[in-house]
């Protein structure tokens, strides 16, 4: 897969003022997945994820920029396309009146080359529950159904959106290891998730998008590295923390609660700030709940999210439609 300068404008249904009220939710990535790689976009609500992956799939045609998917343009060539890629959107929309079996052996039919109905269905653990209609499946359930038909067709690529919202911890990690099996196909994965720890188990690189752009990518390691690590732990009222000022490089936070303070040293050097830490309190000071974390994605995540781009379009008006749609 190959994006570049993807852009995708909303335009407005009028002029305000003499001015144009459209709004650019995409505002020119660039992102190359390879072969049997699981790549996490993640992004704040509204950050343009959706609309980057509905150009991606095909679905809508960018304003501006270049997709290439499967070695074709998704849009121009979707009937070359279509047949070889999966799609999981967040909710499927499917005809509560049929049986889970009865929706299954009709998408089936719709497909090139799929895997059996009773494969599939066990795959998801939905095999007990195929002539259940599917009206009275959990929102867990549907959510499964939701990835055995985008697995059904055997995909090289697949899209796979909140693909564990409403699942139970279990189900969770059976749908991670489902994820595993199709990576070790070699079907390449595009994801996105709300639960970090997600994108932290399964990804091979992350993209967090903001305002319309990609603003950080690379692995899980890559991406934290610029994250400092947090060493906390709680301090009797009575004693004098001045000498924890020669902790050079190690910003010191402090919290007082009934009694007792919880400090917490942020540093990029956590082994030697440490060292410094435990030689200062000695056996006289009591470092009570002591914890030391290293950088994290949510860190990184929730840095980019409280960030604010000054230049972002105006984005007020809601009465916007697609400039270019299916």
């Amino acid at each position: 897969m190959d994006v570049r300068g993807l852009r995708r404008r909303y335009a407005s249904q009028g002029r305000r003022g003499g001015r144009d009220t459209g709004f650019e939710a995409v505002r020119g990535i660039d992102l190359q997945i390879r072969r049997g790689e699981l790549y996490a976009l993640l992004g704040t609500n509204g950050a343009g994820k959706t609309s980057s992956l509905e150009v991606i799939e095909g679905l809508a045609r960018p304003s501006a920029g270049t997709v290439q998917l499967l070695g074709h343009d998704p849009y121009a060539d979707r009937q070359l396309v279509r047949p070889r890629i999966g799609i999981m959107l967040q909710e499927a929309g499917f005809p509560g009146a049929l049986t889970v079996t009865e929706l299954a052996r009709t998408w089936q039919r719709l497909l090139v080359d799929p895997r059996p109905v009773e494969d599939v269905l066990q795959q998801v653990g939905l095999d007990h529950r195929r002539t259940v209609a599917i009206a009275s499946l959990s929102g867990g359930e549907q959510r499964r159904l939701d990835l055995a038909l985008a697995i059904m067709g055997r995909p090289e690529v697949i899209f796979l959106d909140e693909p564990t919202t409403g699942l139970d911890p279990q189900s969770r990690r059976t749908t991670w290891e489902l994820i595993r099996g199709l990576l070790a196909e070699q079907t390449s994965v595009v994801l996105t998730t709300h639960y970090l720890e997600e994108a932290e188990v399964l990804a091979d690189r992350i993209g967090i998008m903001h305002e319309g752009r990609i603003v950080r990518e690379g692995t899980l390691a890559e991406i934290v590295k610029s994250q400092p690590s947090q060493i906390s732990f709680s301090l009797d009222t009575g004693i004098d923390e001045t000498g924890l000022t020669r902790f050079a490089g190690a910003a010191l936070h402090t919290e007082e609660h009934a009694g007792h303070r919880r400090l917490r040293l942020e540093t990029f050097d956590p082994q030697r700030v440490l060292g410094l830490l435990l030689s200062w309190a000695g056996d006289a000071i009591r470092l009570s709940d002591l914890h030391v974390v290293p950088g994290s994605l949510e860190q990184a995540f929730l840095e980019i999210a409280a960030s604010t781009d000054l230049g972002t379009t105006d984005s007020t008006d809601h009465q916007t439609q697609p400039e270019m749609i299916a």
